[in-house]
């Protein structure tokens, strides 16, 4: 994908908070419930229901070779509910029951839909379970309105987390549906963020293909784009931000169908590199439910170049 050049990339914005500021009002419709409804939808979800981890077999399965001193992360095993990151934002933690955290694990971070806690997002999902079970740390945020200031301030909670569990930094993944896909999309390619993921699933996102014209691609980066045909509030915008992501991964122009239902992937991508489309059915509000798809898709992706588990140091490290 030939980018433009700098002088054109930012005609029309003077910096990437104003170029935020125009694919965040597409989320505006999902935000504008009633005040009442939303406070009735988050009361609902304010409280987290009784949660089941996996066991990891560690023996069975071979995790990257990085570790962690032993004694230098304070995050406990299995159930973590009432996190806050420096700047205030509420998350939860989840770990496989037998959790070893001298060793790097992969992570996958979850944001939230309009009107959802961690909680409500949990049961939605329905990821824990099967994500820890695999070896994975996962972790859940409330939900952020969306704003130019959002997005820094949402790539701290897996910062976070990795500074208090043994965390591969190179195999953080984002996904969340509907504004929580619009942050694991948006993290992605901001400039202050696009270091952060070595992969994503964004889920019901409300960015258009139009919105991305003006960013210059982050490097190559495996990414699974999950859109219902049937969502009639963001008609068409996953097959819409596939298409870029493609040429920024220098795949092959057409994709074909793969060998899980509903997906497409595109060939010939960037060394290291994958990119699906799987596209759904069901009301905008529906969390797809190919979760083995998505816990695969990022088991088999790594980040270019990197092949090595680096544990994020603490200060004491």
């Amino acid at each position: 994908m030939k980018e433009p050049d700098q002088n054109q990339r930012h005609s029309k914005a003077n910096s990437q908070a104003t170029q935020f500021a125009k694919f965040r009002l597409l989320c505006r419709p999902v935000a504008a419930v009633p005040a009442a409804a939303i406070a009735s939808i988050v009361l609902a979800g304010c409280e987290p229901d009784p949660v089941q981890v996996g066991t990891f077999d560690y023996s069975a399965e071979s995790l990257p070779a990085g570790t962690c001193k032993e004694g230098s992360r304070s995050g406990k095993p299995g159930i973590s509910d009432d996190e806050v990151s420096a700047n205030g934002l509420n998350f939860s933690v989840r770990t496989p029951a037998n959790y070893d955290a001298t060793i790097a694990h992969p992570m996958v971070m979850v944001y939230a839909p309009a009107g959802r806690s961690r909680f409500g997002t949990e049961r939605m999902t329905g990821l824990t379970l099967a994500a820890t079970s695999a070896g994975y740390i996962i972790s859940y945020a409330d939900h952020e309105r969306m704003s130019p200031s959002t997005l820094p301030r949402m790539a701290e909670i897996p910062k976070q987390v990795a500074a208090n569990w043994c965390v591969d930094d190179q195999r953080i993944y984002l996904t969340g549906h509907s504004d929580g896909g619009t942050a694991a999309m948006g993290l992605a390619f901001l400039e202050e963020t696009r270091h952060l993921p070595g992969g994503i699933a964004p889920s019901a996102t409300g960015i258009r293909g139009s919105d991305l014209v003006e960013y210059s691609c982050p490097d190559p980066l495996s990414v699974l784009v999950m859109h219902s045909r049937e969502d009639s509030l963001f008609p068409g915008y996953g097959k819409e931000t596939v298409e870029w992501w493609a040429a920024c991964n220098q795949c092959s122009a057409e994709a074909k169908a793969s060998g899980q239902t509903g997906c497409q992937t595109y060939s010939d991508c960037a060394p290291g590199t994958r990119t699906w489309y799987c596209e759904g059915n069901g009301a905008h509000g529906k969390w797809p439910e190919i979760n083995s798809t998505i816990l695969d898709f990022f088991a088999n992706s790594e980040t270019p170049g990197s092949k090595t588990a680096q544990p994020t140091p603490t200060a004491s490290e």
